[in-house]
């Protein structure tokens, strides 16, 4: 009980930061993110833990540098999600320009995966995505349910918009897509074992699931990938062509095509994908962990 009440209260603080001018926002998340830097000792050292098994070339400095930008722009994206959560629809759309969304229209009520990766971004181009084409997406429940149930409303802002509890399975999914219903589909989260395989991620064999390949040649959906970057002026949701031949017969091919894409975006805006995320937490059997026992190392 007194958890939620806490949660409550910083649900407030939230949204009433979330009225500011998204200049003084961000300057907050840019702050706040200079903090969790020095506070967070485990989500650093999983993000330079990623960056080194990722970019073992770099020098330490580069990768430092790198992460310590990823926690600044990952503080902003949570303060800013509270804008795109919760104020008018009028400001979201004027926050997040969606570019490319031709691209959707000769699938428009046939079976549809936009395909999402983890970059900071996510939720505001999610949202703003779902305010013109509805659709559905997956999420998990948090530890509050006052977190949950605003996270839940923030999201399902569009009309006919649906969320669906990951614990589900994904078989409402399925039924949702085989309707022509897009799904918001985020595919770059090692979640153990079940439904994944091991494909390379920047050289580094990653648990990768194979859900997406595996619903599109279950449903014959596109599959259209859809990237947010944030940019000087609130986010840009860039929409791109369906993939052809997907997912073919080789199931992890395909898989190895979606890291690939994957990549490519990453080198393009490094500092706002989530290293702060144990992507290679599963390993192959036989291989060690990567990320050992939490340190209480003050960087």
């Amino acid at each position: 009980m007194i958890r939620e009440v806490f949660a409550w209260l910083g649900l407030m603080l939230l949204r009433a930061i979330a009225k500011l001018p998204l200049s003084v926002v961000r300057r907050i998340g840019g702050l706040a993110g200079d903090l969790a830097w020095r506070l967070a000792a485990e989500r650093r050292r999983v993000a330079l833990t990623n960056l080194r098994l990722c970019f073992p070339d770099w020098s330490e400095a580069r990768r430092t540098e790198l992460a310590r930008r990823h926690f600044r722009c990952f503080m902003s994206s949570f303060f800013e999600r509270f804008i795109i959560w919760f104020e008018p629809p009028a400001r979201v759309r004027a926050l997040v320009e969606v570019r490319g969304l031709e691209h959707y229209e000769p699938y428009r009520g046939k079976p549809t995966i936009f395909l999402a990766p983890h970059f900071v971004g996510l939720d505001a181009g999610g949202v703003r995505l779902q305010m013109d084409v509805g659709g559905a997406s997956m999420y998990a429940n948090q530890k509050s349910k006052v977190l949950t149930r605003a996270m839940t409303r923030g999201r399902s802002r569009g009309e006919g918009v649906r969320m669906l509890l990951r614990n589900e399975g994904l078989r409402p999914a399925i039924r949702l897509i085989r309707d022509g219903v897009p799904f918001y589909f985020l595919p770059d989260m090692d979640l153990g074992r079940r439904d994944a395989i091991f494909v390379s991620f920047f050289g580094v064999e990653a648990a990768t699931v194979v859900s997406v390949a595996r619903i599109a040649q279950m449903t014959g959906a596109a599959v259209i990938p859809f990237v947010t970057r944030m940019s000087e002026t609130g986010y840009v949701a860039q929409t791109y062509p369906a993939w052809t031949d997907f997912p073919g017969d080789d199931l992890a091919a395909a898989t190895r095509r979606m890291n690939a894409f994957i990549e490519q975006r990453v080198l393009e805006m490094p500092e706002q994908y989530l290293w702060t995320h144990k992507r290679f937490k599963t390993r192959p059997p036989g291989e060690p962990g990567v990320y050992g026992a939490p340190r209480g190392d003050r960087r």
